[in-house]
């Protein structure tokens, strides 16, 4: 099975498949397939876990699966939003957390899960709520981010932490600490951090710290639509 990012920008996910390879992903994905491949929809892991994909990543309730049934094949995949593609390899030593509509694709063998968050992280989040999603398996993991997406590598103590802003976050390293935050000031309190974040506009913020990597993304997708929605006129 391989995994190859296509185009620039605005890109397509190709991946190649051997005999009775299969691979998940996002339900409407697909672009095109070859002959060999047999395309299902199904609720992955039943009704609770599709539940829980909907929460944690603002994933379609269904999932498809593309299998290579009849011989080698091939299929180009694309993600809702437009950005870039990246891929991720999952194994015994790295799995990742992911921000919502994060997914685009996977090896059958690496599934998403939910994972409960401390009530401060759901309230402060805005992102997946109470839970959020998890990596398991070993195989690709393909994600995607609106914009123009940057593989960071962190490697600082916890008293020196990586600050992203939250909404820019597509996907990171579990092994990494992270701690959700209303500022960057680390000494302004609540009441000052809500005033900080309102006049600064820098919202929701995420600290890393500990060794790993961190995919981030240009666009922020809520300051997009409320852009979006400021030029549309008014209807009379």
């Amino acid at each position: 099975m391989k995994f190859n990012v296509v185009g620039d920008g605005d890109n397509l996910l190709h991946v190649s498949l051997g005999l009775d390879e299969e691979i998940n992903c996002e339900s409407g994905a697909m672009v095109m397939m070859e002959s060999n491949l047999d395309l299902k929809g199904e609720m992955k892991g039943g009704f609770f876990s599709a539940i829980g994909r909907k929460l944690t990543n603002g994933e379609s309730f269904f999932t498809q699966s593309i299998k290579a049934n009849r011989g080698n094949g091939e299929t180009l995949l694309s993600p809702t939003l437009p950005g870039n593609i990246e891929v991720l390899e999952c194994d015994r030593q790295r799995q990742y957390f992911l921000n919502d509509g994060a997914f685009l694709a996977s090896a059958s063998a690496v599934s998403v899960k939910m994972r409960m968050q401390s009530v401060g992280r759901a309230l402060f989040g805005g992102t997946g709520g109470f839970f959020i999603g998890q990596t398991e398996g070993e195989g690709l993991l393909a994600v995607s981010g609106f914009g123009t997406t940057f593989t960071l590598d962190v490697d600082t103590p916890p008293d020196s932490p990586t600050t992203i802003d939250n909404t820019h976050v597509v996907a990171w390293d579990s092994n990494l600490r992270y701690e959700l935050a209303l500022s960057t000031n680390k000494s302004s309190g609540l009441l000052g951090s809500m005033f900080n974040s309102a006049i600064s506009g820098e919202g929701i913020v995420t600290k890393l710290s500990g060794k790993g990597k961190v995919i981030i993304c240009s666009r922020n997708i809520s300051s997009f639509v409320s852009w979006i929605g400021s030029q549309v006129a008014p209807s009379r």
